[in-house]
């Protein structure tokens, strides 16, 4: 039987190549969130370790293969179909056999909780490796265990927390799923970090007068801002709410797209204040610290109702923007508030979901007391730096869940 079909040939293998893992990714580039982002920050600091990321070809022309970095890139589907979406998991699980049958695969990683469907499969249709998922959702656990069309099938999900060599998790919150699974997987919490170009780019005061009088900002305007999708989730409804209750001169930018961007555009022509919210539409990722910085913004806002990490927070932090926030997810490791947390340095204003007359207080509070709003976030710069460099993340991704697949320690 070939090595392939037992599992049995570790990194150490006689052959002497690189271990390799594939990696099951719903989306990658060009089509990139905070799973992504991580995904490919990580791997491009682990150079002893062959990747192979297979994802969904959203653009028929797009490449089916192709290197980006250090790392191999397999699309499969029919393009930025619904249909293609749906057999995913399928083809996923098909790509990797067919991979595994001519290559040589050491373990595999899936890319938040779903991607344990493509794991499983590909591993009951022969790739007798071992696995590691990282939980990188957003979502809440309700709805990403109990909706109608997930209940079929939770226990694939299952039964890949309960067979997974290690899981990986970037917030306490995320670590508590596989127990309630009933698994007894290892759990270890390493939290994503912050975009390196958030540390690079000192934007200037000339650009953010530039950026505000192309939106047609005034110089005395407060910009709340926010890089997030447009979806339930973010809360960008209840920041639309809390603007009714701020001075007219205080104005909502968003970076992102999503499903709910007519209904919020509509909530803001009904509260009369959609002369105050700019939609951006999705930014190229290297534009987005040119608003994300004090120099454009006063406040970086986002009244998350779930995060799994919250990673555009910790960006606006290394950027000294003030930030104000839920307390939801794994925004409860790194938001801070002076009342709620009075055993930590303040790194933010923290405000309940949907509470949007507390987050119109905490965005006055800001613009009244602009000395406390700059102590704080400097708190948060240091606190980030000191905690969220992906240099660091990669090291621990590397040590701690990846290595027991390819050095051999996983059972099969």
């Amino acid at each position: 039987m070939r090595w392939w079909m037992t599992g049995q040939l570790s990194a150490s293998g006689a052959t002497g190549e690189l271990p390799h893992i594939l990696v099951f990714s719903l989306a990658y580039r060009p089509v990139a969130s905070g799973a992504e982002i991580a995904l490919e920050e990580t791997t491009s600091r682990i150079p002893d370790i062959r990747f192979t990321i297979i994802t969904r070809l959203f653009e028929p022309n797009a490449p089916r293969e192709e290197t980006i970095g250090n790392v191999r890139v397999v699309r499969v589907g029919f393009g930025n179909a619904y249909i293609s979406k749906m057999l995913f998991v399928l083809l996923a699980a098909l790509k990797a056999r067919a991979l595994a049958r001519r290559e040589r695969v050491d373990g595999m990683w899936a890319l938040m909780t779903y991607m344990l469907w493509p794991t499983v499969l590909a591993y009951w249709l022969g790739v007798r490796v071992p696995w590691v998922v990282s939980l990188q959702d957003g979502d809440p656990y309700e709805k990403v265990f109990e909706r109608w069309f997930v209940r079929p099938f939770v226990w694939i999900l299952d039964y890949g927390f309960r067979r997974a060599c290690v899981a990986h998790a970037i917030s306490r919150a995320l670590a508590e799923w596989p127990s309630k699974r009933g698994s007894h997987v290892s759990v270890v919490v390493i939290p994503n970090a912050v975009d390196e170009a958030q540390w690079r780019h000192e934007p200037t005061q000339d650009d953010a007068r530039a950026l505000r009088r192309k939106l047609g900002l005034a110089e005395d305007d407060c910009v709340l801002f926010n890089a997030a999708r447009l979806v339930y989730q973010k809360g960008h409804d209840t920041v639309i709410r809390a603007l009714t209750r701020l001075p007219e001169r205080v104005k909502y930018v968003i970076a992102g797209e999503g499903a709910d961007r007519e209904k919020l555009e509509a909530l803001a022509k009904e509260f009369g204040v959609a002369h105050r919210v700019i939609f951006l539409g999705v930014l190229p990722r290297e534009e987005v610290p040119r608003y994300r910085n004090p120099h454009f913004a006063q406040v970086f806002i986002g009244l998350s109702r779930s995060e799994g990490l919250g990673n555009s927070f910790l960006s606006a932090m290394a950027g000294r923007v003030p930030v104000v926030a839920t307390h939801v997810g794994g925004l409860a490791d790194f938001v801070f508030d002076e009342k709620r947390n009075p055993d930590q340095k303040p790194t933010a204003w923290v405000v309940d979901p949907d509470d949007s007359e507390g987050a119109a207080a905490a965005v006055r509070a800001i613009m009244e007391n602009p000395e406390k709003a700059r102590a704080v976030a400097e708190n948060a710069r240091k606190f980030v730096e000191e905690n969220f460099r992906w240099d660091v993340v990669a090291k621990r991704v590397r040590a701690q869940v990846l290595e027991p697949v390819v050095a051999g320690k996983c059972e099969v």
